[in-house]
């Protein structure tokens, strides 16, 4: 799993059949203090996250391993919603808190 910040959506109106209902975000990977390291990946949205949250997303083969990707073109996925992360024990990023 890899840390990222959610910067935007990506709209499709033509894609793979097993991929229509998906929302595909573009996510801005983070290092483990928080802070944005070089380039994004266009991602499948499994959780229903939004633009400016801070997610855990998979990329690869683990990428399909999701129930909602299982088995779809698909190289990343967005499967979770950071609440709070820490680092040494201490508190670097709390949602709603940015």
């Amino acid at each position: 799993m890899l840390l990222g910040k959610v910067k935007g959506t990506v709209v499709a109106t033509q894609k793979e059949p097993s991929m229509v209902g998906f929302k595909f975000l573009v996510v801005k990977p983070l290092d483990e203090k928080g802070a944005e390291v070089s380039g994004s990946v266009v991602a499948v949205d499994a959780v229903g996250a939004g633009v400016g949250e801070v997610v855990l997303y998979a990329t690869g083969s683990a990428a399909r391993q999701t129930v909602a990707t299982k088995d779809r073109p698909c190289d990343a996925v967005v499967m979770a919603i950071v609440d709070t992360l820490e680092v040494g024990g201490r508190e670097v990023y709390r949602k709603g808190q940015e």
